[in-house]
């Protein structure tokens, strides 16, 4: 009877080991995950030019909210009405220098190829910051999606 309970005793033993030891790699991996998407990915989108002060003061409120640049990582695709007031030759003085400011940050700011070339102009004639979507804002949209970035359009 002896040998049985010691027996048993042993079985039971390494069956909780090995039951704890993939308890353990999951929570370590659900650990290691967290981390990882503390970091949300957010797009911003921006057609509409009546509203290209209220999105820009949702990214700095993003940005603000967070606790900074570094706890989130954000993405503005303008295309449309709304890419005009990005012309260096026409933005306020406000906007430029949130633009600017987000490009430090690391604000992905993308101009939709097909508006830029439906109102005939490059990134040299866009604020200083920009990138080009070549095959368009809402492919560039679409494929942030695809990253796992969360789409916002205020």
């Amino acid at each position: 009877m002896n040998r049985r309970n010691i027996l048993w005793s042993t079985v039971s033993a390494l069956g909780a080991a090995f039951a704890a030891s993939p308890a353990k790699a999951a929570t370590e991996k659900a650990a290691t995950e967290a981390t990882r998407s503390d970091k949300l990915k957010v797009v911003y989108h921006l057609a509409d030019a009546d509203k290209v002060n209220f999105v820009l003061g949702n990214i700095q409120n993003h940005i603000d909210g967070v606790g900074g640049p570094d706890h989130v990582t954000l993405a503005l695709v303008i295309h449309g009405p709304a890419l005009k007031a990005f012309h260096s030759a026409q933005a306020n003085p406000d906007v430029s220098k949130r633009i600017g400011n987000f490009a430090k940050d690391g604000v992905e700011l993308a101009a939709c190829g097909n508006t830029m070339k439906a109102q005939n102009i490059t990134l040299t004639d866009l604020l200083p910051g920009f990138v080009s979507a070549e095959k368009g804002g809402v492919v560039r949209l679409a494929e942030l999606q695809s990253q796992g970035y969360l789409y916002l359009r205020p």
